[in-house]
């Protein structure tokens, strides 16, 4: 019986070649760093993105901390839901900023324009960290940016799962006020380690450069150090990876679309429940999100399906950043994550990549309605 797993590096054996070739070429060249490649990458991801610039760094938490600099969010309140990746609320943290957890929605795992209007009462927040979780942009998205284009708050983009993810002719990460985006090897696509900073703003873009490289404004190796900058540069190996990647990244995203379109039928046919992204015009599906039914074990579940080969992938998050022992000392409202506490360790997330079949969708159809039904 044939497992079906939850990670797969969509890579050829001649990309694995190309990689390797080039990868001698860039050793002999003496460029390592901040060279054709990455200055390749950055223009084809603007370009997909659909924004004026995009700027690579060594990783998507290293961008999200940078966006909270360029928003100067210095003592300043930031709305972010507590179901993220620590890394969200850790990157305002690092940059001085006071994290404000906002609940979330059952059916997108994420908060809603309503639930900000609320947070944005009670809390008097100057800016917004949204997390496109899993890769879903809620349908209410747009309502969110005009919201905070109307009172003067900034809206940074974690899209850390949501490559080739778009909504009403936008993609994600150009909706807001600049995006980070994740190539982590488990993500949508990857560059081994990486992340990148979208952005339609020059002086930013401009700012990114150097705060990714010492803080250094006018030349990348050598001369004066500007600004509080860090070593987040991206290396030229990497982003001659990200450059394949890239390249088919519509084809990647459109075998998880394939997969889900197996799965969310059978599960509608059974008036199972998921997070359901038919509002999007395209979605990464970077986790299929399917909420567990009340008097259903989510570890029993799992178990089940792994001694049938399916083996779930991660959560989209078991724990909460409310309650992870890094970030204790936060004050929260506790009535105010209730759903999130309810949903967040009560959910499963089942294997799919651009490696999924229809026959391995097929086969996860039946056994996640055998144990969800």
């Amino acid at each position: 019986m044939k497992e079906i797993k939850p990670f797969y590096l969509d890579l050829t054996q001649k990309e694995i070649s190309a990689l390797q070739d080039e990868f001698g070429n860039i050793l002999n060249s003496g460029q390592l760093i901040l060279g054709k490649h990455t200055e390749e990458f950055e223009s084809s991801f603007a370009k997909y993105v659909g924004c004026n610039y995009a700027v690579t760094l060594n990783s998507a938490t290293s961008a999200l901390e940078v966006l909270c600099m360029l928003k100067d969010v210095y003592g300043k309140k930031v709305a972010v839901p507590s179901n993220t990746n620590f890394a969200s609320v850790m990157a305002i943290l690092k940059a001085g900023g006071q994290p404000i957890f906002m609940e979330m929605t059952k059916e997108y795992f994420a908060p809603s324009v309503d639930i900000l209007k609320e947070t944005f009462k009670e809390h008097q927040v100057e800016g917004v960290m949204w997390v496109h979780i899993g890769g879903i942009i809620t349908p209410d998205f747009i309502e969110v940016s005009e919201f905070c284009n109307s009172n003067d708050l900034f809206l940074i983009e974690d899209a850390a799962h949501a490559h080739g993810s778009w909504i009403n002719g936008m993609s994600a990460g150009n909706i807001g006020h600049g995006g980070a985006f994740s190539f982590f090897p488990t993500k949508v696509m990857t560059t081994m380690e990486g992340g990148m900073i979208t952005t339609n703003s020059k002086e930013e873009a401009d700012l990114v450069k150097s705060y990714r490289n010492q803080g250094k404004r006018h030349a990348a190796f050598g001369g004066l150090h500007y600004d509080q900058g860090n070593s987040w540069r991206l290396s030229e190996i990497a982003a001659y990876m990200g450059i394949i990647q890239l390249a088919k990244l519509d084809d990647m995203v459109g075998r998880r679309q394939s997969a889900v379109a197996i799965i969310s039928n059978a599960l509608n046919q059974h008036s199972i429940d998921y997070c359901d992204t038919s509002h999007m015009d395209k979605c990464s599906q970077y986790k299929f999100i399917i909420p567990v039914p009340l008097g259903k074990n989510v570890n029993t579940i799992k178990e089940n399906l792994s001694t049938r080969g399916i083996f779930c992938g991660g959560g989209v998050y078991e724990v909460p950043c409310h309650l992870q022992p890094v970030f204790e000392d936060i004050s929260y409202n506790p009535e105010s994550l209730t759903t999130t506490e309810e949903y967040c360790p009560r959910h499963i997330c089942p294997p799919i990549t651009s490696g999924t079949t229809t026959e391995d969708a097929e086969r996860i159809a039946v056994e996640l309605v055998d144990q969800l039904k």
